[in-house]
């Protein structure tokens, strides 16, 4: 198992857009991935949970990845992360 916690750095949080990209990038993977932010944990290939989180600017989010791509789909995630601006 891989995770990685981030902060969230976008005036918009994470938002349709950014979600859809994220949903996207982890729907690529055969690992299970989870987004988790104030005690609540969703399948980050799922665009309503994603996005029925709620989540703002300055939240932490920790991304967990489960199965035999794991790092490689952590990496994928950190790098949407980035250059979509939503975090670091």
């Amino acid at each position: 198992m891989a995770e990685k916690t981030f902060t969230v750095t976008s005036d918009s949080g994470i938002h349709a857009r950014p979600a859809t990209t994220l949903v996207n990038k982890a729907s690529q993977f055969g690992s299970d991935i989870t987004i988790e932010c104030n005690g609540k944990q969703a399948n980050l290939k799922s665009i309503m949970g994603v996005m029925a989180m709620g989540i703002q600017k300055g939240a932490e989010v920790k991304i967990t990845a489960e199965g035999s791509d794991a790092e490689e789909a952590l990496k994928a995630i950190e790098d949407v992360f980035k250059s979509e601006g939503l975090g670091e």
